[in-house]
Order: structure tokens, then sequence, then C-alpha cells
């Protein structure tokens, strides 16, 4: 069974710096592109960053030079990098994980979630 399981998230002032984790775990053949969403209140969800097996990368723009995102390929990890964060960046963030299973079908997990919440 697939898990995908973030950590990190938390409560920081303005200004501030947070790293979120993303383990994907459990059998199966690999992992293609890997992401960071996040949903804000009364808000729709939105991709705030995406990273392939090969390490292309893409942002939103409101996170541009502020947020970055990386993978550690050998423990099935993804990480966000938060600097200067803004009390616009509060929200839920998801980790989402393409993954290939046993059987060669290819499904997007996805984590409970994590708050990130920036005080002004």
């Amino acid at each position: 069974q697939v898990q995908v399981v973030e950590s990190g998230g938390g409560l920081v002032q303005a200004g501030g710096s947070l790293r979120l984790s993303c383990a994907a775990s459990g059998i199966m053949r690999s992992i293609s592109a890997m992401a960071w969403y996040r949903q804000a209140p009364g808000k729709q969800r939105e991709l705030v960053a995406i990273i392939s097996s090969s390490g292309s990368i893409s942002y939103v723009d409101s996170v541009k030079g502020r947020f970055t995102i990386s993978r550690d390929n050998a423990k099935n990890t993804v990480y966000l990098r938060m600097n200067s964060l803004k009390p616009e960046d509060t929200a839920v963030y998801y980790c989402s994980a393409q993954i290939t299973e046993l059987g060669g079908f290819v499904n997007d997990y996805w984590g409970q979630g994590t708050q990130v919440t920036v005080s002004s």
C-alpha cells in the first residue's frame, strides 16, 4: 500500500522560513512528478511547485525567488523550502506524487496536508 506523508508545517512570523517534507512509502515501480499544492480558506487549491523525476522545476509566480523545491529520489522524498514567508502564504499545503504501481498503473497519491500559518 502506497502512502504519502507530509511534515514540517507550523506557525511562523512574516519573513521567516519553514521546510516541508513529503515521503512516499510502500511498494511501487517508480515516482514521476512530485509537487506541492496549497489551499487557503475560501480559495481553490493551487499548484505551488512541481519537480519531475529528472529535476525539471516549475513554480507559481507568487513564490518564485522565495520557495525552493527539491527531491531525493533515493528516499522517495520531496522538500519545499519556504523563505521570506508572507501572510498570504498561509494555507494547508499538500504533497502529490505521481506513482507507477507494480501492475503498471499510474496514480496520483496525495498526503493529508500540513498547515502553514504566517503571522503578520
